[in-house]
């Protein structure tokens, strides 16, 4: 197992700080990515034309760093995290040059495709190198320095994406991932010392390829339907049906194999599968408040882009607020509890969304926001410290990119639920009026209201054990 440091603090000037340093600049790269690119959109197609294929964009982001999460979780629980963390840096930093250098709509696709592909190493190494290296007491405050770095993302990304966009250039959004790559990378090479136990066991090709073509195909399907193709379409029907197959398949061998690349036994584990289901449910929940929330305070309310983000931003407020305080509570009274409590005040925050109509102040919004982040932050973090503490480093790899796979399918199945119920109500019209717009995000507030009940029942699922037990 990879030693421990000695000094207790956390913080910048613990002897670990400049490892935390890196591994926050290294979150930072696939957070800031998330966002800025939103601003720019009209200024790339302007550019390289395809307009219909932006949305391209973000869905094949999400497609590649979602299927190879998985994979890189067992591949880091052989060969150390170092590695992983270090190749999907240079992926990454790969993707954003190339995304820089794109000529045409469809090569930028692909190569964000490519930043999918480092980014999907990046995001739950960052979390498993953290759970390596600091005890239990330490890892909340140390998640909330990481969850802070989501939430200044989901501030700052917008912003930078417009500036460079309208005074600088849009290949600015990608080229300045490089000199951060290098610096993030250039940390963790001079201040993380791994000593891990390296194993000389086959990685599981077959089975890594198989659960990224079936995952791959069921997300696509769900990002896809109802938009570049009917729900009941003989496409739509066909890819559904061929990842089902391939899923299938992959179980089969997955029972046989002798080092699966996703172990049958993450789904015998009650801790695992606990913290799974609601790291989908609040993937699921933030997709839908963080997307249609400034869709509302705009298309109803009147307001401008930007302080339609800064409502929305309320959410990431009080999020790494409750993350970096949760550690207080969880250590006093257990993993599931913390959980149940922060499902709880996230369900209430959902309910008082459904009070929010055209005559709502933005301060009535924002603060619905605030109290769901509030309660995600209070649940996200203790499920997935549970989960690690529950694991050997062996383990914990895979444990803690199940997680994070459960949260991309949660926001991908999120994509095509809320899609489905606004355009229901909406149709395909690209300037609906107030009313029907109002009506068609009340929809996704109920839903997401109904998913935050379902993340109470998730988190009374949680072992009743306390937290130093789970070790």
């Amino acid at each position: 197992m990879t030693t421990e440091a000695v000094d207790s603090s956390v913080g910048f000037r613990s002897e670990r700080g400049p490892i935390l340093g890196a591994l926050m600049l290294a979150t930072a790269l696939v957070a800031l990515d998330s966002t800025i690119i939103a601003t720019a959109v009209l200024t790339i197609t302007d550019n390289l034309g395809g307009f219909s294929q932006f949305p391209w964009l973000f869905s094949i982001y999400l497609l590649t760093q979602a299927v190879t999460v998985p994979v890189y979780g067992k591949i880091a629980d052989t060969v150390g995290r170092k590695p992983v963390i270090m190749f999907g840096i240079a992926i990454f930093a790969l993707g954003s040059l190339l995304c820089g250098l794109a000529t045409s709509m469809l090569g930028l696709i692909i190569f964000r495709a490519v930043q999918g592909i480092g980014a999907g190493a990046i995001q739950p190494m960052t979390m498993t190198i953290a759970a390596d290296l600091y005890t239990l007491s330490e890892r909340a405050k140390v998640q909330g320095y990481l969850a802070s770095v989501w939430a200044m993302s989901s501030v700052l990304g917008p912003v930078v994406g417009g500036v460079f966009s309208e005074y600088v250039d849009w290949r600015w959004i990608f080229l300045i991932n490089l000199p951060l790559s290098a610096l993030a990378a250039w940390m963790l090479l001079r201040h993380f010392t791994e000593s891990a136990p390296r194993r000389t066991q086959r990685v599981d090709y077959l089975g890594a390829g198989l659960l990224a073509l079936g995952a791959g195909a069921l997300i696509l399907a769900l990002l896809e339907g109802g938009q570049a193709w009917a729900w009941s379409s003989p496409i739509s029907i066909a890819i559904f049906a061929g990842g089902a197959v391939v899923l299938v398949v992959f179980v089969v061998v997955e029972w046989r194999a002798e080092n699966p690349i996703l172990p049958l036994w993450v789904f015998t584990r009650r801790v695992i599968v606990a913290s799974s289901l609601a790291s989908l449910l609040v993937g699921a929940i933030l997709l839908g408040i963080s997307s249609y929330v400034p869709t509302f305070t705009q298309g109803v309310l009147g307001t401008g882009a930007l302080v339609a983000g800064l409502t929305a931003g309320a959410l990431t407020l009080g999020w790494p607020v409750a993350a970096s305080n949760a550690g207080r509570v969880y250590l006093r009274i257990g993993f599931r509890r913390t959980a149940l409590i922060g499902s709880t005040i996230a369900t209430l925050g959902a309910v008082s969304t459904l009070l929010i109509d055209e005559n709502s102040t933005l301060i009535q919004v924002a603060a619905s926001c605030f109290v769901i982040g509030i309660g995600m932050g209070l649940v996200a973090t203790p499920t997935l410290i549970a989960a690690q503490t529950a694991a050997e480093w062996t383990e914990r790899g895979v444990v803690t990119s199940t997680n994070m796979f459960a949260r991309s399918i949660g926001s991908a199945v999120g994509v095509a639920l809320f899609g489905a119920l606004v355009n229901s109500r909406i149709g395909n019209t690209d300037h609906p009026a107030p009313v029907a717009l109002s009506s068609a995000v009340h929809l996704v507030f109920i839903t997401v209201t109904a998913m935050a009940g379902v993340m109470v029942i998730a988190s009374a699922a949680m072992p009743g054990r306390g937290p130093t037990s789970d070790r």
